[in-house]
């Protein structure tokens, strides 16, 4: 299975104890990840991933909810790129904890 993945979604925020900023990861996606995830989880069902938009890479933690995987953006991440919510990210998604691009 191919372990990078093009997500092109709308950034929401999620208002828990203290708002997050999330991109969720399309259904048919998140099917294929939730059958490897086992090889990337570090508990709970969250998986290390490595994301990336233009030259900007980081590493995050996919998290599960209802079905998807949701790809945290921090609040530095966004300013960085100046990504505004409702905004559309395109990014690439690669499984696993590394300093690789994706």
């Amino acid at each position: 299975m191919n372990r990078v993945f093009e997500v092109k979604s709308e950034l929401f925020e999620w208002r828990g104890p203290s708002p997050f900023h999330f991109v969720a990861i399309n259904d048919e996606d998140s099917a294929l990840i939730k059958t490897v995830a086992k090889d990337f989880t570090y508990g709970w069902g969250v998986l290390y991933a490595t994301i990336q938009i233009g030259s900007l890479v980081w590493t995050t933690a996919l998290i599960p909810k209802e079905g998807q995987y949701l790809i945290p953006f921090r609040d530095e991440i966004r300013k960085k790129l100046k990504i505004n919510l409702g905004e559309i990210v395109k990014c690439k998604v690669r499984l696993g904890k590394t300093s690789q691009t994706a």
